[in-house]
Formats: structure tokens, C-alpha cells, sequence
């Protein structure tokens, strides 16, 4: 199992620069205790979440890192027009040396979003199922042609290429036809903290029941502290996971009220829940042996390929001792 880190660009402090150069710092740290991978999140109009501008952030990274694999936890695909993704996606792995991971997702659930990016919550997944597409003709072939429903290009050919042979690609759902279409082409899949184990297993059995061999690429993304106790640990990234619970409720309870997407399946405990308590039981929080036990059972069910740690305390040396700790006493017994 490989292990990566999280990254959010949380604003703690209200102040941007700090705020970024904090987590250019676990980045840095995560690369220098030979973690595999770094991933950056997208999020927009959240004054927590500095990383609107992702693939802005990576290139940044890009040249701040050297051995450490940069991935897209997710792009957004239907709030972007594809054709641009293919070029800045080109451009950075380029930028990377070759490191390039590309996550994709269709966002949400923030009305917010759809909105004001003009894509209603009905089209999103048909939108990033049709993105991906040309993206992948595009990254790779010359004189393009594509026609679908939302996007379409006559004999393109986007320049530069990409360096890698492949980008590794990951989809980030638990739709039956997203999960399809990432098996029929390979595709990873990826797994966001609040997803419950029952719904990932579900996620992976349907996977696998299309494509055996491609099953093992899952990316797993937990909140994570490893402390001295588990007291300690969960003192320390309550309130960071208390903070996430009140933003996701907030916004679960306005689509409910707004009635904005009928197809909102109820949040229950076998499929996805934010409350404090099933996130906090449910991530990498606790004492080594704690962390060591979650961990081995995430990989017995799930069949890991990569575990992608997301450090949950407000304080940078905090975050930094963990890490540490991780990498000195969970990392190599599991």
C-alpha cells in the first residue's frame, strides 16, 4: 500500500499566504518521509478552502518538489471546459517531470456550485462522463474529432503532450454508471473521507465484477492524526472535524430545504454521514495502535493501493509530529 497526503488549503488563520505556505510545509515534510503522493482537493466560494484555483496550486508545488507524485483530488469536470483541462493538464505534468496523477469528480453536493458555474446538478455526472472522454483522446491523439451531447471539437490537436506514456486517471464516485465506466477503461477509483467502509465495499465489488485486474486501484483519502494517546489525538483533530461536520450539514440541510436535487439519496451510516462522532470513528485518529488496527482494515476489505492522509489539526507542528509518528510507528506494520 502506498501512502500519500491530503490537501485542502485550509484558511485557519484568515490570512492566504500562511495558510499556503503551512501546507507547502506538511507537503514538503510528506516528501522528505518518502510518502508517494500528494493530493489537492477543489473547492470554490468556501473562505476555509484557499485551493479554487487546484492545478494553479500543483504547478507551485511542482517546482517546490522533486520525488513525490502530485495528484488532482479532483478536478471538477463539469465546472471547466474540457479542452482547457487536457492543455493545463498536459502542461503540468510536464512541469511535475512526469508525476502527474489526475483525479476527476463532478462536484458536489454545493448548489452553490452549479450554479454559478451554469451546470444543473442533473447534468453533472454525464458532463464529467463525457469530459473524460475527450480529455483522454485529446491528451494522447492528433486531429481530435469528438461530438457529444455537451462538448465538441473538429480535428484538434492540443499542444504540448503530456510526458508520462499514460496519466494514471482516478474517478472519484459511487454511481453504478461512474463506477462502470472506470472499470471499462481502467480507471482507478477514488474514496472521499466521509464515505462509510460499506459503501466503498460496495463501490469496489461492482468495480470488480467489470474489470478484476484494475480493482486494486483505489485512492483512500481518511482525516488522520496518529498521537501519543488516543485521547490526545482526538483532542487534537476534533475541532478541525467538528468544523468540517457543521459546514457538510449546513449544506445537506439547504438542498434538503431547496428541494434543489431530487435525486439526493438520504445520508445514512451505511453510505455517507457527517456528523462528528462516525467521522471521527470512521478516519486515522487515535493512538499508534489505534491507527495500525483502522488502517490493516481498511486494506483487509478494501484492498488499498494508495492510503491518502488528511492531517486534522488546526496547528502545523501538530500535523508535522504526526506524520512523523506515522511514518516511525504505523507506516511500516501495515
Amino acid at each position: 500500500m502506498k501512502t500519500g497526503i491530503f490537501c485542502n488549503y485550509e484558511n485557519h488563520h484568515q490570512n492566504t499566504s500562511h495558510s499556503i505556505w503551512e501546507q507547502v510545509a506538511l507537503v514538503k515534510e510528506a516528501e522528505s518521509l518518502g510518502f508517494d503522493s500528494a493530493w489537492v482537493s477543489e473547492h470554490h466560494f468556501n473562505e476555509f478552502n484557499l485551493s479554487s484555483s487546484m492545478l494553479v496550486l500543483m504547478g507551485h508545488l511542482a517546482g517546490l518538489t522533486s520525488t513525490i507524485q502530485l495528484g488532482t483530488a479532483a478536478v471538477l469536470l463539469p465546472f471547466h471546459n474540457p479542452i482547457r483541462v487536457a492543455e493545463d493538464i498536459a502542461t503540468l505534468d510536464n512541469l511535475c517531470n512526469g508525476r502527474l496523477l489526475f483525479g476527476v469528480a463532478k462536484g458536489g453536493p454545493f448548489p452553490q456550485h452549479n450554479k454559478h458555474f451554469g451546470t444543473p446538478m442533473g447534468e453533472s455526472r454525464a458532463k464529467m462522463l463525457e469530459a473524460i472522454a475527450l480529455i483522454q483522446q485529446l491528451l494522447y491523439d492528433a486531429d481530435v474529432s469528438f461530438n457529444g451531447e455537451y462538448y465538441q471539437c473538429d480535428r484538434l490537436t492540443i499542444t504540448p503532450k503530456p510526458l508520462q506514456h499514460r496519466i494514471p486517471v482516478y474517478i472519484a464516485t459511487g454511481d453504478d454508471q461512474g463506477i462502470q465506466f472506470a472499470a471499462e477503461n481502467s480507471f482507478g477509483l477514488m474514496g472521499g473521507p466521509p464515505f462509510s467502509l460499506e459503501r466503498l465495499k460496495n463501490t469496489v465489488a461492482k468495480y470488480r465484477a467489470v474489470n478484476p485486474s484494475g480493482a486494486e486501484k483505489l485512492v483512500l483519502a481518511r482525516f488522520f492524526y496518529v498521537g501519543k494517546t488516543n485521547d490526545e489525538a482526538i483532542s487534537a483533530a476534533l475541532p478541525f472535524i467538528r468544523k468540517f461536520s457543521q459546514k457538510m450539514q449546513a449544506n445537506t440541510a439547504q438542498i434538503i430545504q431547496k428541494g434543489s436535487n431530487p435525486h439526493q439519496k438520504p445520508f445514512d451510516r451505511t453510505n455517507i454521514c457527517f456528523d462528528e462522532d462516525y467521522l471521527i470513528e470512521n478516519s486515522i485518529i487515535g493512538d499508534v495502535r489505534t491507527c495500525r488496527d483502522k488502517i490493516t482494515r481498511f486494506q483487509d476489505e478494501l484492498n488499498l493501493n494508495t492510503l491518502a492522509l488528511k492531517p486534522s489539526s488546526f496547528v502545523l507542528q501538530n500535523n508535522l509530529e504526526s506524520l512523523q509518528r506515522y511514518n516511525q510507528e504505523v507506516r511500516n506494520y501495515v
